[in-house]
């Protein structure tokens, strides 16, 4: 079944929330009018879709969510880089549907992110993956992509730390 990749619509947040929230701890558990605001701060929001099932609303199998820097996001990791660099593209969030894990949906998101960055002029884009609670999946997966830790930070009063990763922008020659 071909994919669809297109901006998040408000008709889309219901969905979105309820896989965000099948993904905690990876992700915050956040509430729909959390996710309206988040959505509101980013400057980039991606749904992937079944192209053949897409209604707005249905279906999502997998979303990401970025920020730019100047964005006006008060998230400790967002901050972090902001304070090491203006040169990046920030990925607050993506997340795959269990059903949908294993199909290159992640790839194809940040195949988007990447491409972003780039059109941009960004030197890299820059993420975190929880190590506590641990995430050895996500951190497998960025490597993969090309991702390299940076540094780590305690957030959410010192309930989450995470390793805060970068990746170049362009691939390398």
């Amino acid at each position: 079944m071909p994919l669809l990749i297109r901006d998040v619509t408000l008709a889309d947040i219901g969905g979105l929330v309820t896989l965000n929230n099948a993904a905690t701890p990876a992700v915050p558990h956040t509430s729909a009018a959390e996710f309206t605001e988040l959505l509101a701060a980013s400057d980039h929001a991606f749904v992937i879709v079944d192209a053949d099932e897409d209604a707005e609303g249905r279906f999502p199998r997998g979303f990401v969510i970025a920020m730019n820097p100047g964005s006006d996001y008060a998230s400790e990791n967002y901050r972090f880089f902001v304070a090491r660099s203006t040169d990046f593209l920030y990925v607050d969030r993506i997340v795959v549907a269990e059903q949908s894990r294993g199909q290159r949906i992640g790839q194809l998101l940040y195949d988007r992110v990447f491409e972003l960055a780039r059109a941009d002029g960004r030197a890299e884009v820059t993420c975190e993956v929880n190590v506590e609670p641990p995430n050895p999946r996500s951190l497998a997966f960025h490597a993969r992509l090309g991702f390299v830790e940076v540094a780590r930070q305690a957030t959410k009063g010192d309930t989450v730390q995470v390793a805060l990763l970068a990746a170049a922008a362009e691939p390398p020659v």
